[in-house]
C-alpha cells in the first residue's frame, strides 16, 4: 500500500494493521494492491469511499483511512492516521 509519496509508520507489512502518517499537501494518491488477485479492496477517508489508485483529499488534522482486503471469508482491514498539518 502507498499514499504518494508518504511513508508510512511502521513501513508496510500485511501482517501489520494499524499506520501512520503526515503530510503537508492538500492531496494525495492511493495505491492499494492485494496479493491475491481475487481480493476486493475498498477504501475509505472518514465515511467517503475513495476509489483506488484515486487522489485523496486531506481535511487540517487527523484523517483515519481504512483499507480493507476481503478474500471469500477472511477480511482484513488497514487503518491509516494520516495528520494533515
Amino acid at each position: 500500500m502507498s499514499i504518494g509519496s508518504l511513508i508510512l509508520s511502521p513501513a508496510f507489512n500485511g501482517a501489520t494493521l494499524n499506520y501512520t502518517t503526515t503530510t503537508s499537501n492538500a492531496t494525495n494518491t492511493i495505491n492499494a494492491t492485494a496479493t491475491d488477485s481475487g481480493s476486493t479492496i475498498t477504501i475509505k477517508n472518514g465515511d467517503d469511499v475513495i476509489a483506488n489508485a484515486s487522489a485523496i483529499t486531506w481535511k487540517t488534522g487527523l484523517n483515519t483511512l481504512e483499507v480493507t482486503v476481503a478474500n471469500g471469508g477472511q477480511t482484513k482491514v488497514y487503518t491509516v492516521s494520516v495528520t494533515k498539518e
